[in-house]
């Protein structure tokens, strides 16, 4: 499958999931923090500072439909220079009353410091991909989010002709109920 053809599958199985976002939900939910952790192109790991946002809509009991936004940034002090990363997720998942879990496609744009085998440099396009993340609150509305994310770099890049993109983010989150 050509990249564009990707492109527009992951562009029409995202207006899909927000196509079902229900319009009298029972209850939503806004969460907001900050995560730090690893982000991997090529054969390179570099550190990310992630803050990241969401919002979830409780659709029948316990299944939530989620959409976030994680703006990765790779500070500048690294070998590489700086970069940033930003993922838009469209999930399905499962709330309880301290957590929830959600997981779904996601698309990215990204602008990065990455290493092949043989070349180093920045890279940048989109990449489609999966994602998923889990929140456990802890004392009350504060909890801790780990969030995963897998993307294919695809594009033609000398440094990078083709790859897999890893990021691995954990860190404090806020949650807000909206009844």
């Amino acid at each position: 499958m050509r990249t564009t053809d990707r492109q527009i599958s992951s562009s029409a199985m995202f207006a899909l999931l927000l196509s079902v976002v229900p319009t009298q939900a029972d209850a939503s939910e806004l969460s907001a923090g900050i995560s730090f952790g690893g982000i991997q192109a090529g054969t390179v790991t570099h550190l990310a500072v992630s803050p990241h946002a969401g919002l979830s809509w409780r659709i029948n009991g316990n299944i939530l439909l989620n959409v976030h936004d994680l703006l990765s940034i790779i500070p500048p002090v690294q070998i590489g220079g700086a970069g940033v990363y930003n993922s838009t997720i469209a999930a399905i998942g499962y709330g309880w009353k301290n957590g929830d879990f959600s997981a779904g496609p996601s698309v990215a744009i990204y602008f990065m410091p990455a290493c092949g085998s043989t070349l180093c440099g920045h890279v940048a396009g989109m990449a489609v991909g999966a994602h998923a993340q889990t929140n456990a609150y802890v004392a009350g509305p504060l909890g801790v989010s780990v969030s995963a994310n897998v993307d294919w770099i695809g594009g033609s890049s000398l440094v990078l002709p083709g790859y897999v993109s890893v990021l691995v983010v954990v860190g404090p989150v806020l949650r807000w109920s909206i009844r």
